[in-house]
């Protein structure tokens, strides 16, 4: 980890990979996979009959430390299910980086869950991570992401949520922009950290990586992924370029050699304080994923 410019420590997620738990060879495999997180399913992957097997396999990953460097969570099933106390229960003792709850709707949902995870015994390091994915959360989504200080990352259900607005799926998401800008605005004033919904397709490379590409535009930390075949594309998409990490460091230097001097130019440009903060954004992500990969 490294530090983001604000204070906060910066963990890379720009693939973050759902898993199914009930797969054996599937967990087996993700250990080699280079994405920067993984979502151990417990819920739509997993068949009914198979969860209780599935939540013991999730829960001996994730307390195993075979996953390297990844962040590893366990995505429950929801608040009102049959399962769902068992496996916030089971995953918070696990002691993952994530529990990774869907259709989180409200603030008092957060507590609601927080207080079961603490009850349940979860370590200080183990942070909820809620999905957002349907009307009200969009809504009352500053409101989820302020609600607790375990609270840590804001996921996008796009897919229940283009089903929940009775709307479509297309190239450039048109239907749900305006969602997934409201949900950005509410990460970003929570200094929570949001990852983008999965691309469905998983044979149009050239769709997923146009939607990747919009989705670092537009603010999102990463995104998550259904097919380890997404996860090179996505790895490359949220990372700083090369140039983007030669500019930084130039404009910062240029900013540290110009001080006292007045008006401070690089490339022709006027540098203040907020393009140097961006600066040391990118240079803090591009060590964080150096640090990853080493």
């Amino acid at each position: 980890m490294t530090e983001d410019g604000t204070g906060a420590a910066f963990t890379p997620l720009r693939s973050v990979l759902y898993m199914p738990s009930s797969n054996e060879r599937a967990l087996e495999k993700a250990k080699s996979i280079p994405c920067d997180g993984l979502i151990l399913d417990l819920e739509d992957a997993v068949a009914p009959d198979a969860k209780p097997a599935a939540r013991d396999a999730a829960c001996a990953a994730a307390a195993s430390g075979e996953y390297g460097r990844r962040t590893v969570t366990i995505r429950v099933n929801g608040l009102g299910t049959e399962w769902h106390d068992a496996d916030i229960a089971a995953a918070s003792a696990a002691g993952p980086a994530g529990v990774v709850v869907p259709k989180v709707g409200s603030a008092e949902e957060v507590q609601r869950l927080v207080a079961a995870m603490e009850k349940a015994g979860a370590p200080d390091h183990t942070r909820l991570w809620a999905m957002v994915e349907t009307p009200v959360a969009i809504l009352d989504c500053l409101a989820i992401a302020r609600a607790s200080e375990r609270l840590a990352v804001l996921v996008m259900g796009t897919n229940d949520l283009v089903k929940e607005l009775y709307a479509e799926h297309v190239p450039g998401r048109a239907p749900i922009l305006p969602s997934l800008h409201t949900a950005l605005l509410a990460a970003r004033a929570a200094g929570v950290a949001i990852v983008d919904g999965v691309y469905n397709d998983v044979k149009d490379t050239e769709g997923f990586l146009a939607e990747c590409e919009q989705g670092r535009q537009m603010g999102f930390d990463g995104k998550t992924l259904i097919h380890p075949g997404q996860v090179e594309g996505a790895n490359t998409a949220f990372a700083p370029s090369e140039k983007a990490v030669e500019d930084a460091r130039g404009l910062i230097a240029a900013w540290e050699g110009g001080k006292g001097s007045g008006v401070v130019t690089y490339n022709g440009r006027m540098v203040e304080n907020l393009h140097v903060e961006s600066a040391r954004r990118t240079l803090s992500i591009h060590e964080a994923i150096g640090a990853l990969q080493g």
